[in-house]
Parts: structure tokens; sequence; C-alpha cells
């Protein structure tokens, strides 16, 4: 059914590329198309949990322009606005470093694409809204669990100001989804919903590597071409792209992503699960699956329990594996440069944009201003000593700013213990932290800062409130009941990372003790 409603879609990825010939909806393979044409199930009792205000004010769309039940119909897929053709898109990729053949939109539909109150176009996708021809054995639904944990989490990486995808709304379907959340053979229903989520463009990485890998020339230079002239106006001219082109297109996107890498580990957000199909070609953290934030620092942590034993993609390790993702893209747009060189130069300068941002970043974390010989030592120190002790990495960054280093210190003080896991580490631990401070506070006095400026400065980079698993888990662990408290007050805080709010303790403390292994509030599975 076609709503009346005013606000008008239109689908230009549909119109100007490739697309599959095959109009019935059954699980294959899908040869030289860039989408698929899909239909969302339909959801009678489909229910408006929560929505983003500030998102629905960007796009001029949100309940009170529809209605709060026709709202839930249209972003449930249930109803389709005006000029909406959805359809799925078509991709491979590399998975846990193998290549996995076609994987595709299994649960995404993308509704269309409208623009938004500042010109920029912005495209609809609905998540868990019935099967396409790429979900292989899955059903193409999703459950509350894990869409609600995608809809927090996209919007409070975009208040960190981190390059994200993002969600406009999170509908219950009124229907149960079959999920073995452990992988142990005891499935069990579980609510179902729908996050529609909002981007310029969804295309990945293994949008190019399916072309490439199956000699599909013809549409790999037309979607790159697309993407080009839609996504990186400053390098589309007015002739046909060519190698110099793509080249610089290639290192637009290696840079991009070294940016975002270091904003994943300014703020200790860890992916989880790094493959080459969620890996944005826009430089946008995508894909929320089983992510989780740094508590105690550990750079081999992973939240993912299928990464568990090899830990391919742990906290430590996301900047090298988003090169080896680049490497993996170099080689799909190798037939339209077809020289190796200038992609090998690219990756250097990934490499190069990477090492020096980090450093710059984490200069910031610490309230530095100029550039010094030895800020890496004193860093390194640092991240040292959070492996002597279990250290609450968001919690020290901000007891830190708020630190008067002109005191004299004798001892470490109370502020910064609070942030460690453990009430009494060894002497010689701490020993080695206060070694680190009182570095740290030579530093500090020589550059002479005001304690104000430093620490405003500081608190712009290092955020009090983060979307902590346990956290989110017991807005989850409610939401399944009926009471969406906790979730709305979790929207309401993580849209001012930055800004100590009273009453919100309770959201920026340590985790827990009896967090520590429950399901949901350290590790995650991929299940949804």
């Amino acid at each position: 059914m076609t709503s009346s409603s005013p606000l008008q879609l239109d689908n230009d990825f549909v119109q100007h590329l490739p697309g599959d010939h095959e109009l019935r909806n059954f699980r294959r393979q899908v040869g030289n198309a860039c989408w698929s044409k899909v239909a969302p199930m339909q959801f009678p009792n489909a229910k408006l949990l929560a929505w983003s205000q500030p998102l629905a004010q960007l796009l001029g769309v949100n309940p009170l322009l529809l209605g709060e039940v026709r709202f839930a119909r249209v972003f449930s897929g249930s109803e389709l606005l005006p000029g909406s053709d959805p359809y799925a898109l078509c991709y491979g990729g590399h998975q846990f470093g193998n290549w996995a053949g076609q994987l595709g939109d299994g649960r995404a539909i993308n509704l269309g694409e409208l623009q938004d109150i500042n010109g920029q176009h912005q495209i609809l996708q609905l998540k868990g809204a019935g099967p396409t021809p790429y979900s292989r054995t899955a059903d193409g639904l999703a459950v509350l669990r894990s869409s609600l944990r995608e809809y927090l989490c996209s919007e409070a990486m975009h208040h960190l100001g981190i390059a994200t995808t993002r969600a406009l709304s999170l509908v219950g379907t009124g229907e149960s989804v079959m999920r073995d959340m452990f992988y142990d053979g005891n499935p069990k229903a579980e609510p179902g919903a729908i996050v529609c989520r909002v981007a310029p463009s969804f295309i990945r990485f293994g949008s190019f590597e399916i072309f490439t890998a199956r000699n599909e020339f013809t549409p790999l230079q037309m979607l790159a071409d697309y993407t080009i002239a839609r996504d990186f106006p400053q390098l589309a001219g007015a002739a046909k792209p060519d190698a110099a082109t793509y080249t610089a297109w290639f290192d637009e996107i290696c840079q991009r992503t070294a940016h975002l890498m270091v904003d994943w580990m300014r703020v200790g957000f860890v992916h989880g699960v790094m493959n080459t199909d969620n890996m944005s070609i826009l430089g946008l953290t995508i894909d929320y699956g089983p992510y989780g934030w740094i508590e105690p620092y550990d750079p081999q942590w992973t939240p993912n329990t299928t990464d568990a034993q090899g830990r391919r993609y742990r906290f430590g390790q996301q900047p090298q594996i988003a090169l080896w993702n680049l490497v993996q893209l170099a080689n799909a747009l190798y037939p339209l440069i077809e020289d190796v060189k200038p992609l090998e130069v690219a990756l250097d300068r990934y490499r190069e944009t990477y090492e020096h941002s980090w450093l710059a970043m984490m200069r910031n974390k610490l309230g530095l201003v100029e550039p010094h010989a030895a800020d890496q030592l004193l860093v390194e120190a640092l991240l040292h000593c959070f492996t002597l002790v279990e250290t609450d990495m968001t919690l020290f960054f901000r007891a830190l700013g708020e630190l008067a280093v002109i005191d004299e210190f004798h001892t470490i003080p109370a502020s910064l213990q609070a942030c460690w896991y453990e009430e009494a580490p060894t002497v010689q631990t701490q020993q080695a932290w206060f070694d680190w401070l009182t570095s740290y506070q030579q530093r500090c006095q020589h550059e002479n800062r005001e304690q104000s400026e430093r620490q405003t400065a500081m608190h712009k980079v290092n955020p009090l409130y983060v979307l902590r698993n346990w956290l989110a888990q017991q807005a989850i662990d409610d939401a399944e009941k009926g009471d969406l408290t906790k979730l709305y007050e979790l929207d309401e805080v993580l849209q001012r990372p930055y800004t100590k709010q009273a009453g919100k303790e309770h959201l920026a403390q340590k985790r827990p003790e009896w967090a520590r292994q429950r399901a949901g509030c350290s590790m995650l599975s991929c299940s949804s």
C-alpha cells in the first residue's frame, strides 16, 4: 500500500545501476547486478518504540508529521511512501580473513532516498523487515535485543562526533522471532523489531569485491563511477573518470578510514566484526552487531564471542585490520587502475595518517597542545600502566581532566585510583603509576596551560557517557518486559556524551562485578 503522505522518496541508485532481472524473492546467486527488488513483509501489529528527534528533524520525517500509527507502518515496511521502490544490495566480502563470496543485504531493505534539510541525499533502510535473495538460510528478521543496541549505538556514535550510519526509529513488529543466542542448540522466541537506518550510502568494500571476484568489470566500473559522482563530487570532473580519478578516490577512502579508526580508538569503541562487507566506502561506522566499549583497558579484548579464540577484531588490532581490508579493496579496484604503485602509495598514506593522527589524538586526550619529542614515550608509558591494573579508560581520562596538575603529588590521587577495578594493586604497579603521573605533571607544567582551559579541552574529546554493554543490556531486559524507561534515558543522555548531567551518575560508573561474565554485558554473539 502506498501512503498519501507528502513525503516523497526516489530511487536514484536503482535508476542508474544494473539490477537483478529476477523479480521473485527467493535465495539465489545474483550476477552482474548491484541490487535486487524486494518487498518488505507486512507487520499489522507494528508499534513505534523509539525515534531519534534530532535525525527526524534533519530529515523532516517524524511521528508528528505522519502520526504515530502510520509512522510505525511506514518504518516497519508495511506501508510504502510515494516513490519508494524497495531493493536489497548485492555485495560480497572477506569474513574473518576468508573470502565468503556473495553476501548481500540478507535482512536489510532500502526503501529509497530523500534530501535532508541541508540538501544531502539520505537513504532509508529497514533492518529486519524480511528475507531477500541474499538471506541464505536466515529469515531476514531481527529481534528487539540487537535492534535496540543498534538504534542506541548509531545515534550515540553520531553525538560523539564519529562518522556513522544513523538510526531514525525502533519499531516493534508485534511478532516473535526464534533465535539461538548462544549457538547452543536452544533457540527461544524473542520479540521482533526493525531499525530504520539512515546514511548517504550503504555501499561497502564488498560491493566492489564481488564484481572483481566474478570478473564482472562493467558493473564494477558503473558502481565506481556512480559512487564518485554522488558521494565524492570533489573528485568528479566533467570528463569520465580515469585511472587518476580512481586512484584519488581510493586515497580518499584510505584517509577517511584512517580518521575513523583514530576516533574508534579515542573513545574505546570496538566494532567486533570488521569484515570487508562491514566497511563503508564513505568511512562510516556501519553494521552494529557484537560491538562494545573498552571498560577495563585491554587491547586484546573483543566483544564478539565468535572471535574469542582468534581475537582478530580485538580493540588494539582494529587499525591494522582496517588496513588489511583496504588492501582487499585495492585488489578489487585494480582492474580500473591497472597499476599497483599508486594503490601502494595510498596504503602507505593510510599508515602515516593513522600514526600521526593517533598520536595527535592521544595528545588531545591528555590536554597537551604543542607536540613534544617525548610524547610518544609518555603515551606508551600510560598504556603500559593501564595493563598493570584494570583501569576504566573512559573514567580515567575524565578524572585526569579535572586533576590540578600544579599540585604536588605524594601518592596517586584518589580520583584516579577510583578508576581502577582493583582495590589494592602491587607496590610496583603503584610506583609505575606515580612515575607516569610525575612525568605527565612535568609535561603539563612545561606548557603552562591554565587548568580551566586544559580541562575544557580535555572534556571535549573525552566522553563521560558511552554505551556500555551492561547499560544496554539493562535497557534490553526492561524493554522485553514492556518497560522502555531505561531506553529513553540512555537515548537522551547519550545525545550529550561530553557534558556532565545532573542525576545521571549511574550512567557513568565502572562496570559492576556482576556484569563481568553475564551474557550481553561483556561479550556478545553475532546472533540477532
